[in-house]
């Protein structure tokens, strides 16, 4: 499958917002797009004029493929699931992206990443309701219990994840014993409980034409 394999900070810059793509770095001085806060590349200073109503539908699309690390066919995908779904479909795809596997791993703070979260779990390091789970798009549903493996949990890298996002806040819509490595889904998380800062109704906009 295609794959994204240049600097990920130049995604963030591109679309003018922190994306959380590199982990911890994301929160320090060295976050790129504190350092330079204008778009990549030769005349990334001089793209600052307004965008068409096309122009701004495609940036919020393309922000919020890449915060949650998706492939346009992947990210259609969820979308034709949303408008299937009753309620605002904007809203209904938020909450499908936020409930895959990785993203719920990410956001239980035993990963640093959404890219380093999927690939734990695509090395089967975790198990759902007690089974062995390796797909990162797996959906997961309120009662749903994702635990560490007990193998891994033991190693150096989930001890030093574990120990770096001891003081991440606590969610409504999760509840995590990070010392056990268990999370449980309580409930799908509301919009206003996603701190996706995109305007979805754009990428319904789009799709929609």
């Amino acid at each position: 499958m295609a794959r994204y394999t240049d600097a990920v900070c130049r995604i963030c810059r591109r679309e003018g917002d922190k994306l959380f793509l590199k982990g911890d770095r994301c929160y320090t001085d060295k976050c790129a797009i504190q350092r330079r806060s204008y778009a990549p590349g030769q005349h990334g200073q001089g793209r600052n004029k307004k965008l068409s109503e096309y122009g701004m539908q495609l940036r919020e699309k393309q922000k919020a493929k890449k915060y949650y690390g998706l492939l346009e066919n992947q990210f259609y995908h969820y979308f034709e699931l949303a408008e299937k779904m009753s309620g605002q479909a904007g809203e209904n795809l938020i909450k499908l992206l936020e409930s895959r596997l990785d993203n719920v791993v990410y956001r239980a703070g035993f990963a640093m990443s959404r890219p380093e979260a999927r690939q734990l779990v695509s090395h089967a390091h975790f198990t759902v309701n007690g089974k062995k789970v390796n797909i990162p798009s797996y959906l997961c549903k309120p009662g749903d219990v994702i635990a560490i493996k007990e193998s891994s949990m033991s190693s150096d890298k989930f001890k030093l994840v574990i120990e770096a996002n001891a003081s991440r806040p606590a969610l409504n819509w999760l509840s995590v014993d990070r010392q056990k490595g268990v999370a449980n889904v309580v409930s799908l998380p509301s919009r206003d409980e996603i701190d996706l800062q995109v305007e979805e109704h754009l990428i319904v906009e789009l799709y929609s034409k």
